[in-house]
């Protein structure tokens, strides 16, 4: 059996042929057989214009369309569109309310949500938590210029940087003593997503912990100040049955005292903003240097190498960039079976804004980090090999300073390993950051 559209197509120029046949008889009996064909022609266009005009209309119209009783196939087309109509609505209907629902979440979220406009940089919505956190009104701030509503807020160049914006935090403009963390989602190539949370709660949390750690330390540094001088009072001569006992106790008091000073060190960087002084740091004298501290940490043990291919100098805090320069070359060595090798290496690079700047890496030929921990190596305390690090003696500090180190001269901390390749430390300075060498006068 044909479908019921074959069906009425078929009805239709059955219809057709009855009326050119009708026009044809009628011509035939009045003697002018084509003057009646023609007329029938004529008849069968006049009724499919007006029924193409009658369906024109009703969709012009966006009314409910209702499909005819008749059997044709303008019926059936009236069919198919009523069909293709309810089914629109009922989609448009989903889309309604999968859009209400979203509008209701992002509404009662405590986040500030703004959605603004990439090329003219203009609010486009907001939810609630956006007049309570920024002080936005609707609708008088839908489509005002997100820069100038959020004043006093450093918004123009943070925006500016659109992709590669980072997080920022801000004081609040409405509440003092608030803090508020933006973030900047391009979720489209038209359109942003501004989103405004209070941390001050987390800040605060995280002040204590700081301060906590800070006095703790401060606080162990006079008894472990004791206890060496009472044990480098003992003689392991005097009792040589005591010797591997005073000698396990000096080393894991030294091991303490290292964590402690650590721990103050990290206390002292993450209480700063900014660098207490700067200064150009000459990279030849610390390369050199840290050649010295690995060549004394290894032992003979390693090859150590150096390489100073940039031939400039950084401006910054020299006992901060040596701490970290310094954490990374140990590390390097801790972490290097004997045999391998360790370079470090000053090289030029370009920087984001199309100028020279410099990188040193530290790499070596250890064991090599898991990829699954390389996001978290950064982290304080954090170990790829408990084992391996108490043989090691390392605090599991060193990373988390070089990264506050890094911070606070606007640089940043790449790592590239491999497991059982070794792995690659590089410290990435900007252009401004870069001076160049001051020959060395010689000696009268």
């Amino acid at each position: 059996m044909p479908p019921v559209s074959e069906r009425a197509w078929w009805r239709t120029l059955g219809h057709l042929g009855l009326l050119l046949a009708a026009g044809l008889a009628v011509g035939a009996a009045a003697g002018e057989p084509w003057a009646g064909l023609a007329i029938g022609a004529t008849t069968a266009l006049a009724w499919q214009a007006w029924n193409l005009r009658r369906l024109l209309l009703r969709l012009r119209s966006q009314r409910r369309l209702v499909a005819g009783d008749a059997g044709g196939a303008w019926a059936e087309a009236d069919r198919l569109l009523q069909r293709r109509q309810a089914s629109a609505r009922r989609r448009k209907r989903r889309l309604v309310d999968m859009l209400r629902a979203y509008r209701a979440a992002a509404t009662v979220l405590p986040d500030a949500i703004i959605v603004v406009d990439r090329l003219t940089q203009r609010i486009v919505w907001f939810n609630e938590a956006g007049t309570t956190l920024l002080g936005l009104r609707y609708p008088t701030d839908v489509t005002a210029p997100v820069v100038e509503r959020l004043q006093p807020l450093p918004l123009a160049n943070w925006l500016a940087r659109g992709r590669n914006a980072e997080p920022l935090e801000v004081a609040s403009p409405l509440q003092p003593g608030t803090t508020l963390s933006l973030r900047l989602l391009p979720y489209s190539d038209d359109l942003w997503l501004l989103v405004a949370r209070d941390v001050s709660r987390l800040l605060a949390l995280e002040q204590m912990r700081r301060d906590f750690v800070a006095n703790v330390s401060h606080e162990l540094r006079t008894p472990l100040t004791v206890l060496h001088g009472y044990l480098d009072m003992l003689d392991p001569q005097e009792q040589p049955e005591w010797a591997p006992i005073v000698a396990e106790m000096q080393r894991q008091s030294q091991r303490m005292t290292q964590l402690v000073e650590d721990l103050l060190m990290l206390s002292r960087l993450e209480s700063r903003d900014e660098l207490p002084s700067e200064e150009v740091v000459p990279m030849a004298g610390m390369l050199a240097a840290l050649r010295r501290e690995a060549q004394a940490l290894s032992q003979g043990r390693h090859e150590i190498r150096v390489e100073d291919s940039a031939g400039v100098d950084i401006v910054g805090s020299p006992p901060e960039l040596h701490s970290a320069f310094s954490n990374l070359v140990a590390n390097a060595v801790r972490y290097t079976p004997e045999g391998g090798s360790v370079l470090i290496a000053l090289r030029p690079e370009p920087d984001p804004d199309g100028r020279t700047g410099v990188a040193l890496s530290v790499a070596d030929t250890g064991y090599g980090i898991p990829a699954a921990h390389l996001p978290r190596i950064t982290e304080r305390f954090y170990r790829v090999s408990n084992s391996r690090s108490r043989e090691s003696g390392g605090t599991g500090l060193g990373l988390s300073i070089v990264k506050h180190v890094l911070n606070l001269h606007q640089a940043r901390l790449d790592i590239a390993s491999e497991v059982g390749a070794g792995s690659t430390f590089s410290c990435h300075f900007t252009a401004a950051r870069v001076r160049a060498r001051q020959p060395v006068e010689p000696i009268a």
